[in-house]
């Protein structure tokens, strides 16, 4: 049974940083594809970052030069260090891993950015 489970989130003010972890079982990142999604209140899921199986990272615009997706093999976790966060980076972010053809998700973590 894969399970992802999400942590790190919080209040921070503008300008701050925070790292999120995803913890995985029943799967190993190392070998699938995976992403950091969010959604924001009222607004649809929206693709933050993703890496690749072998370990190649893009971001959306919008997170570009601020956020960095990490993957620890060793601990099979990955993680979304996030800076200079913006009110507008304020959502819920899940977890995301893609193998076979589906889709496992997290259950998100809320983080809030205060201006």
């Amino acid at each position: 049974q894969v399970q992802l489970v999400e942590s790190g989130g919080g209040l921070v003010q503008a300008g701050g940083s925070l790292r999120l972890s995803c913890a995985a079982s029943g799967i190993i990142f190392r070998v699938n594809a995976g992403g950091w999604y969010r959604q924001a209140p009222g607004k649809q899921r929206e693709l933050v970052a993703t890496i690749t199986s072998g370990g190649s990272a893009s971001y959306a615009d919008s997170v570009k030069g601020r956020f960095t997706f990490v993957r620890d093999n060793d601990k099979n976790t990955v993680y979304l260090q996030m800076s200079s966060l913006k009110p507008e980076d304020t959502a819920v972010y899940y977890c995301n891993v893609h193998t076979y053809g589906m889709d496992y998700w997290g259950k998100g973590t809320l983080v809030t950015v205060s201006s």
